[in-house]
This record gives C-alpha cells, sequence and structure tokens, in this order.
C-alpha cells in the first residue's frame, strides 16, 4: 500500500521493546534493535512492517515478504524465512492486534472531523447538561437538558444526545449518532449513524389498526462496548435492554427492545435480534443471523452465518442452519443436500441426452 496520508506510520520501535509491550518473544536477540512502523499483510510487507501468519495454506505468501518481523506460533517457525526476525506468540492474532493498537493509537478510536479538542461554538448544548472537563463536542452537536458526559469523551459532528442520557469517560461518539433514553459505562465506542433509545417494534391490534405500545424503558450499555456503523440498539418496552461488558456489535446489526447481550459477546454485520431474547457470556453470532425472540442463548455458543434461531439453545455448542441445529448435523444435512442436487442434475444430463 502507498502512504497512506490517514494513517501515516509510527515513528518507529524497536523489536525488543515490542515484543516485551505485546508478550511476544523475539527468536534471535541479534534483531533487538530491528525497528517496527507499521504493520501490513504477509503478501506485500516490507522493511518497517509487522505481519503474522496463522496457517500452513499462507505459506507461499513468505515468498515475496519483506517484513521486518513476523508474529508466528513456535508450531509454524519452521516455515519462515531465515531473512525474516521471528516473534515467537501462542496467539499470532491477538499480539498482532496489540502492536496495531501501539503503532496506530489514534486508529483504535473514532477520529475528529474538524477538532482537536474543546467545545465547537456551532454546536449546542443545554445549559443544565453538566460535561466534565477534556470533553470534546464537534459542530453541530446537540446535547439535550440534563445530559451528563464524562472527561476524555468525544461528540462528533451532527450527533445528537438527549436529554438525562449518561454517557461515560473516555467514550466516542462518531457523526450522525443518535443516542436517547440511555445510560452508556467507560470507553465505549459508537460509530457512525448507530441509533440508540428509539421506540422499540410494539403494537397491538385494535378495532381501527394496530396500537402503538408505549416504550418507557432505557437502553444500558455497560464498559467497553462497541457498536458499528448503522446498527440499531431499541430501549425496553417496561424494562432495560442491555449490552454487557465487553461486547462487539458489526455494522448494520438489530438490536431489539428488552435485549440483555452478555459481556465479551461478538455479533457480526446484518444479525437481528428480536425482542426479550436472552444471550449469554462469550456468545459469537455470524453475519445476517436471525434470533427469535423470548429465547435464550447459553454461554459461549457459537451460531454460523445466515442461520436462523428458533428455539433456546445450551451452553457452549456450535449451531448453523435454519432452523439453527447442531453443527456437526448442520454439515451432514448439507452434505445430503449438495449429493441430492449432483444426483438429480445428473438426471437431467441423461434425459437431456
Amino acid at each position: 500500500m502507498d502512504n497512506n496520508d490517514f494513517f501515516p506510520p509510527h515513528a518507529g520501535v524497536g523489536l525488543r521493546e515490542l515484543a516485551a509491550l505485546i508478550g511476544a518473544e523475539l527468536a534471535d536477540e541479534a534483531h533487538a534493535d530491528r525497528i517496527i512502523r507499521s504493520v501490513s499483510p504477509v503478501a506485500r510487507a516490507g522493511e518497517g512492517d509487522l505481519c503474522y501468519i496463522l496457517s500452513r495454506k499462507h505459506k507461499d505468501e513468505l515468498e515475496t515478504c519483506k517484513a521486518s518481523a513476523i508474529l508466528v506460533d513456535a508450531a509454524l517457525r519452521p516455515m519462515i524465512p531465515d531473512h525474516i526476525p521471528v516473534l515467537l506468540t501462542s496467539k499470532p492474532s491477538t499480539a498482532f492486534a496489540m502492536a496495531g493498537a501501539f503503532l496506530y493509537p489514534k486508529a483504535a478510536r473514532i477520529p475528529p472531523i474538524v477538532s482537536d479538542g474543546g467545545i465547537s461554538p456551532a454546536a449546542y448544548i443545554d445549559p443544565s447538561a453538566r460535561l466534565e472537563p477534556d470533553v470534546t463536542v464537534e459542530p453541530m452537536a446537540v446535547i439535550g437538558a440534563g445530559a451528563e458526559i464524562g472527561s476524555g469523551s468525544y461528540i462528533g459532528a451532527g450527533s445528537v444526545i438527549g436529554a438525562g442520557v449518561r454517557i461515560g469517560r473516555d467514550c466516542s461518539v462518531a457523526a450522525g449518532a443518535s443516542i436517547v433514553a440511555a445510560l452508556i459505562g467507560n470507553n465505549v465506542i459508537i460509530h457512525n449513524g448507530v441509533r440508540i433509545g428509539q421506540d422499540g417494534f410494539g403494537f397491538a391490534p385494535g378495532p381501527r389498526g394496530m396500537l402503538k405500545i408505549v416504550q418507557i424503558g432505557r437502553v444500558i450499555i455497560q464498559d467497553n462496548v462497541e457498536i458499528g456503523a448503522n446498527s440499531t440498539v431499541d430501549r425496553g418496552a417496561m424494562d432495560d435492554t442491555v449490552i454487557g461488558e465487553g461486547t462487539k456489535i458489526d455494522n448494520l446489526v438489530q438490536v431489539a427492545h428488552n435485549v440483555r447481550i452478555g459481556r465479551h459477546c461478538a455479533i457480526a454485520s446484518g444479525a437481528g435480534i428480536a425482542g426479550s431474547a436472552t444471550i449469554g457470556d462469550g456468545v459469537q453470532i455470524g453475519g445476517a443471523v436471525g434470533v427469535n425472540g423470548h429465547i435464550t442463548i447459553g454461554d459461549g455458543v457459537q451460531i454460523a452465518a445466515m442461520s436462523g434461531v428458533i428455539a433456546s439453545l445450551p451452553p457452549g455448542g456450535r449451531y448453523g442452519g435454519i432452523p439453527a441445529r447442531p453443527m456437526p448435523d448442520f454439515m451432514r444435512d448439507v452434505a445430503e443436500m449438495m449429493a441430492r442436487s449432483d444426483e438429480r442434475a445428473k438426471k437431467r444430463g441423461e434425459r437431456n441426452d
């Protein structure tokens, strides 16, 4: 990649120092002073770059690799060319993420658009709102009556913070987001266009059509949560919608009213979680998964992309398909379906002859 003006490379850190920072072992102390400035994929890594490799299937990419260091598990070390310094770690991807955060600290947060800090005169802040020191508010942001925002937090251009909303310290709210009826912890990242705290979807049939059921709950977002662009989190109906500590939500995810998501979950793009579903701790939900309302997903469950979960799932399993079922059953069903499809194709071919 050409020189990136958006995220310029780091001034440089020695390999020994970097290894200590990310908990890796420098395989050869002769390379201790090698300088690392950036991160890169293996195939096009050059001088000053750090990369990582997880599998032997990427061995061919090493032929063009000129990285200044590579993160690798000890089992794969023999395949690394002698000219590439090695950092040994049992979790290369984790160490690589830590190195990236150190080399590019600004990329780990939402970058300011026009401000280097402080409150823009083009923002509107209600006189009753309370902002701690060192809060940044970009132009055209609106902060409502009685809202509270903790020190070190960033409120992006054109975002709306509703009346009574509380946002903790060191949070980032990107441009165009809106937050109402919500209490948000510390170190939370909310990306562009996120909608938090709007009505949940609740209606009852009446003699003249659908009657709106008032939604009087809140959204509770705990510490270290990240919510991707254009995702939505509805407030509870008569209870709270809760997102647990450390959970990461991708772009374009829908979280409905009264949903409770546990700690350290990962939810990929396009997923939809219907009202009053309960998601345990450490759950991983693939892209475009649909989760039925009023069911419970146990701790540690993994759900394959494009699955439909219609009933509660016990802890610890891996599931896929519509309806979602244990992964071995799903894979067997897929194999049988493909075999039947091949057989039908062969028969059609015989008739055409």
